[in-house]
């Protein structure tokens, strides 16, 4: 089983900047997928930035050029670097693992972004 912790959020004006952090139980080299996901309310949790196992990553379209998702091996720990913060970012970040272990999310971090 994986746990996911993660940490960093909260309240930003737009164009600010945030960095979320997910902290997994295990080495990330183990889990084929790390994934971070958004809901704001009233719809659907999305993808946002993903990143594998051998570090290759993916974008939303409507985060790219302005979110990066990186790793720390030794950390184990993977991150969201959000930059240039707009108010339609604003919803719950959700971090998740994908592995021979399933399926696992983290408790899910607020981002308000302001106008």
């Amino acid at each position: 089983q994986v746990q996911l912790v993660e940490s960093g959020g909260g309240l930003v004006q737009a164009g600010g900047s945030l960095r979320l952090s997910c902290t997994v139980s295990r080495s990330i080299l183990s889990i084929n997928f790390m994934g971070w996901y958004r809901q704001a309310p009233g719809k659907q949790r999305e993808l946002v930035a993903s990143i594998t196992s051998g570090g290759i990553t993916n974008y939303a379209d409507s985060v790219k050029g302005r979110f990066t998702i990186s790793r720390s091996l030794a950390r184990n720990t993977v991150y969201l670097q959000m930059n240039s913060l707009k108010p339609e970012d604003t919803a719950v970040y959700y971090c998740k693992s994908s592995s021979v272990f399933g399926d696992s999310w983290g408790q899910g971090s607020q981002v308000t972004v302001s106008s």
